[in-house]
Order: C-alpha cells, then sequence, then structure tokens
C-alpha cells in the first residue's frame, strides 16, 4: 500500500505540485505587500484614501479603489507566471532541441 502510495506521488508529481502552492501563496503574500506598502502608497497624493475609494451611484457604491489595489496583485502576478513559464518553455524547446540533433533527427 505504501509503495503504491509513493509510486502515486512519483508518477503524477504531486510533491512538485504541493511545492509550487506553497511557493504561489508565498508569492501571493509578497505582491500584495508590495502593492499595499509601495505601489500604493505612491498612489495616495492622487487619490487620498484610496482603500476607501467609492463611486456613489444612487443606491449603489462602486468600492473602485480596493478594486485597483486587488487588480495591480493579480496583473503583477500574472506577468511573473508569463516570464516563468516562458523561460521554462524555452529551456524545454532547447532541450528538445538538442535531443533531436544528438539523435539525428534533424
Amino acid at each position: 500500500m505504501i509503495k503504491e502510495f509513493l509510486a502515486f506521488l512519483r508518477e503524477y508529481k504531486i510533491v512538485g505540485l504541493a511545492l509550487a502552492f506553497v511557493m504561489g501563496t508565498a508569492s501571493t503574500a509578497l505582491v500584495k505587500s508590495l502593492v499595499d506598502n509601495i505601489i500604493m502608497p505612491l498612489v495616495t497624493p492622487f487619490v487620498p484614501n484610496w482603500k476607501e475609494a467609492v463611486l456613489d451611484m444612487g443606491p449603489f457604491a462602486i468600492k473602485w479603489g480596493a478594486f485597483m489595489a486587488e487588480l495591480i496583485n493579480f496583473v503583477i502576478l500574472a506577468f511573473v507566471v508569463f516570464i516563468i513559464v516562458k523561460k521554462i518553455l524555452r529551456e524545454e524547446r532547447v532541450t528538445k532541441d538538442i535531443l533531436e540533433t544528438k539523435l539525428g533527427k534533424k
């Protein structure tokens, strides 16, 4: 039973997935801190009390200040993921090209 479980972990790369999850959680906290403590204070002179910035439309109140902070968080995280994936795919492509060249398929 334990051997099957260990084989399952290896075959489906569960440890790598768990590590990626932990790293993703940590990087999310880091980016949130970057936005809240560095980027948004630079915005404060232009939009005082940005966390409480609200657009009142009759009975509706749109809290656009907090939304903008979360949007900046998302854009930074998406850009970091894009760069990482682009680097990994480039390395995989180079490795594949090298292997094909060594095997004489090109």
